[in-house]
């Protein structure tokens, strides 16, 4: 006896394309035409076609899984494997916005590790940059990836990575010796060949000094409204991280119905540049 099955109606688990995908060109012009690029971190498939519903711009698969997933004390956990998961998850989710994969801890010690491994998340997990943190023997790192195709986003300012030897999580460039080595590190890791830069935790005037003389777009994180782009963790988006916030989270999900609502309020706020107002600021 042959028993017809009735097709399985997926309709509830996808959306429609949010618009064609973003490329590094068009994430260069919106810095030319001063317009604010939108960015959060994701960690899986739903919360990344949200995102895209959303129209966000850039999604960054960030280390920060470690503590807001994974529910480590800090980034230093995470894993290659662990990272080439949750990429190759947020790239089914999306088809429009711009997918960054965080390198882990020592994955970029040197060339020929930062080769396989950057390999790896993109040709493998559907990345189409990968972020590594610091300048100094960074650079070298960088230079390589960016001579053989591998687009790159430099991280300066607070960096996770280096939470032992920075005492913590702590403003960076306050005084001025310190102000003036980040302008200089984010000089060196744009000729080093990186296309985008994210800038956490620094204070305002020095980020806007930095955006201003960089011609890579900039993308702060608690770095001050005149960079060229916001980016949030979205546990931080949606107001669901435990313990104590940063200064520069804000909770989007209050007084809204969904987190898409939420993640659209977020793009709005970012474009109208009401956000990160004054209180998110350093």
């Amino acid at each position: 006896m042959r028993v017809a099955f009735a097709a399985r109606d997926l309709s509830m688990y996808t959306s429609k394309p949010a618009g064609p995908p973003l490329a590094l060109p068009d994430l260069q012009r919106l810095k030319r035409e001063n317009a604010k690029i939108v960015c959060v971190t994701a960690y899986d498939a739903s919360l990344a076609a949200r995102a895209d519903e959303a129209g966000i711009d850039l999604v960054l698969v960030g280390d920060s899984l470690g503590m807001v997933v994974q529910g480590h004390a800090s980034t230093l956990p995470v894993t290659m494997d662990a990272m080439a998961y949750h990429v190759a998850c947020v790239a089914r989710g999306l088809s429009r916005a711009f997918l960054v994969a965080d390198m882990p801890f020592m994955s970029y010690r040197d060339v020929p590790t930062a080769m396989s491994n950057a390999t790896r998340l993109i040709a493998e997990s559907g990345a189409a940059m990968v972020k590594l943190e610091g300048a100094d023997w960074v650079c070298e790192v960088i230079d390589a990836l960016s001579r053989r195709e591998i687009p790159v986003c430099a991280h300066l300012g607070l960096t996770p990575q280096s939470i032992h030897r920075l005492g913590g999580y702590r403003v960076q460039g306050r005084e001025q010796a310190d102000a003036e080595r980040l302008r200089a590190d984010a000089r060196k890791v744009q000729e080093a060949g990186a296309q985008l830069l994210v800038l956490e935790c620094v204070p305002a005037p020095l980020a806007a000094a930095i955006t201003r003389e960089l011609a890579i777009p900039v993308i702060g994180i608690g770095a001050g409204a005149d960079c060229d782009g916001q980016i949030l963790v979205m546990h931080d988006l949606l107001g669901i991280t435990p313990g104590k916030r940063p200064r520069f989270a804000k909770d989007f999900l209050a007084g809204r119905d969904s987190v898409l609502a939420a993640l659209a309020e977020y793009a709005r706020a970012v474009r109208s540049g009401e956000y990160p107002a004054a209180e998110h600021c350093y």
